[in-house]
């Protein structure tokens, strides 16, 4: 009997805390911009595991061979960013839960570009409280974040169009109770924020 490699296992349980959590939350009530629901299910399911996201280096996963608009040598990349930003970006990595910058970071206005090339991403009025540990926002900038199905085979990833940097993943039908039913779940060294909307100017 062959047992699963310790790196499968992280993934696949990382996975189960992602997309069932919906199913030990009450019905959220829903204000414009965040997410305020029942927080003991939320901190049993979410705080019981906090350290698996940052062993989740996705090292192994099958390249993107998508053509962006900005194309930049691995090299030119890594001198770029530093050590942390090229694993997430560039590497597909995973940053521990609970220890990103913009976590718990609920502005009223502003914008957050990707950390690779400065593109719109996301609108501070996108982003929700939704206890997971990593960044949430229920929408994007029109066309900003491209989704790919993960090698996993079972989530669904989120890239910047315009980079192909790696943003982390989308999972849909949480009933987290905002517009589109989904939640963008963001590596905070991913991104970056700018008090000012540029992107709607």
């Amino acid at each position: 009997m062959r047992f699963p490699s310790l790196p499968n296992l992280l993934r696949t349980l990382h996975t189960v805390s992602n997309t069932t959590g919906a199913f030990f939350r009450s019905t959220p009530a829903y204000t414009f911009g965040r997410t305020i629901y029942s927080t003991l299910p939320r901190a049993i399911l979410y705080r019981s595991m906090p350290f698996f996201g940052g062993f989740l280096s996705s090292s192994r996963r099958m390249p993107d061979n998508t053509t962006y608009p900005v194309q930049k040598p691995e090299g030119e990349w890594q001198a770029q960013l530093s050590p942390e930003q090229f694993r997430v970006l560039r590497q597909k990595g995973t940053e521990f839960a609970h220890t990103g910058k913009y976590d718990k970071h609920y502005p009223t206005e502003g914008v957050y570009t990707c950390g690779g090339c400065e593109a719109p991403l996301y609108k501070a009025n996108h982003k929700f409280d939704s206890g997971c540990g990593w960044p949430a926002f229920w929408d994007a900038v029109p066309d900003a974040v491209t989704q790919k199905a993960d090698s996993d085979g079972s989530r669904t990833e989120i890239l910047c169009s315009n980079c192909g940097g790696h943003l982390g993943h989308i999972f849909k039908g949480e009933r987290f109770g905002n517009p589109k039913n989904e939640r963008h779940c963001v590596n905070s060294i991913s991104i970056n924020f700018s008090p000012k909307d540029e992107e709607s100017k």
